[in-house]
């Protein structure tokens, strides 16, 4: 195993046959990136775990190995893999009506939405039906209630929308019901804790000083017609909420941790068993294929990722992402603090060709 110490910024450590990672986040750092992570998990073990650059946009902060960054929606395979999880411990009935857990969701006609509806984007309800403010979405029961309050934009199952904000609120009130807690303690309890991964769907204030603030892209603090912006993302009242779609922290360590429990056969870190096998399948399992509404391109949706092939993926706003290869038992992940609305996934993607390019040499 090779320890970086002074190559291109990098700090870490990487496996000698995966340093086109290593070289592949270099040239992301040297060319747009302020500060970033990636990491690469195989069979569960980590053969990339790297970082480098800066927390601040003066770039005098440097990144360290516990920086963490709001990853914006890479936190929804978060939520979505602790649905699975309950799935597979026969406590949460997938192809159930969401109304058996959670009786006010029944109004407006959806009765017949099943829970897999809302893990697969096609319930409906991809926003509220009127405009909601950045300072509402701190109010997780009121905003949630709303969702369960009104009518659906199309028959639930029938088409696929992207539900940008609303696939936390709606995932996380059925993981509530079920559990007895919020989707953001069951995931620190059930998930992030046994597996000492480093990530947290609302922050406590302790950790505030590991937080690198995210940086505006040059063409500004959000796309049009975005509710949410980058400056929101950078307050405390963010941090502090559970935004369960959009506002984990973690770095690249652990959103790899974590997904890779769904490319090792269901076992984590130090052994520890979150999902049978037949469970890590389940991500798999198609809930639409063809022209999103929202995000108006073909995309095939399963149980809260986007697939293809035997790979399952999502990433956030501005570049973050994660990609699970259940077939090669590979999980790539990568997280920076530079937003880009543009060509966003380039880097993240470079990590995830360099990670194969590793693999296949």
């Amino acid at each position: 195993m090779a320890t970086l110490t002074a190559m291109a910024e990098l700090r870490g450590h990487v496996d000698d046959r995966f340093e086109p990672v290593a070289r592949a986040l270099s040239a992301a750092l040297d060319a747009v990136d302020v500060g970033a992570s990636a990491a690469v998990y195989v069979d569960g073990e980590p053969v990339a775990d790297l970082w480098g650059g800066y927390a601040d946009a003066a770039r005098t902060v440097p990144w360290e190995r516990d920086t963490i960054v709001n990853v914006f929606s890479t936190t929804k395979p978060m939520v979505a893999l602790s649905a699975l999880i309950l799935a597979d411990r026969g406590e949460l009935d997938l192809d159930a009506p969401v109304a058996r857990y959670w009786p006010e969701f029944a109004a407006a006609g959806k009765h017949d939405a099943r829970v897999r509806h809302l893990l697969g984007h096609t319930a409906g309800l991809p926003d509220w039906d009127t405009p909601i403010s950045v300072p509402e979405l701190f109010d997780g029961p009121s905003v949630t209630a709303r969702l369960a309050a009104q009518a659906p934009q199309w028959e639930p199952g029938t088409a696929g929308g992207y539900h940008s904000l609303t696939f936390g609120y709606l995932v996380g009130e059925v993981i509530a019901r079920v559990s007895g807690r919020s989707v953001g303690t069951f995931f620190a309890e059930e998930v992030a804790g046994p597996l000492g991964a480093d990530f947290h769907i609302g922050l406590a204030p302790e950790h505030d000083r590991r937080v690198a603030a995210l940086i505006a892209a040059p063409s500004g603090d959000k796309p049009e017609g975005f509710a949410v912006g980058v400056s929101d993302a950078n307050t405390p009242e963010w941090r502090r909420a559970e935004i369960p779609a959009v506002n984990g922290h973690g770095n690249a360590r652990s959103v790899a941790a974590v997904q890779s429990v769904l490319t090792s056969g269901g076992v984590g870190g130090d052994g520890v068993r979150l999902l049978s096998p037949a469970g890590c399948e389940r991500a798999l399992e198609e809930q639409f294929r063809g022209t999103d509404r929202v995000l108006r391109a073909p995309i095939t949706w399963g149980l809260g990722y986007r697939l293809e092939n035997r790979t399952c993926s999502w990433g956030g706003w501005g570049g973050s992402l994660v990609f699970n290869d259940l077939d090669n038992r590979l999980t790539v992940a990568y997280v920076m603090n530079q937003v880009l609305w543009e060509d966003d996934y380039l880097r993240g993607l470079s990590i995830v060709m360099a990670a194969y390019e590793a693999l296949n040499s």
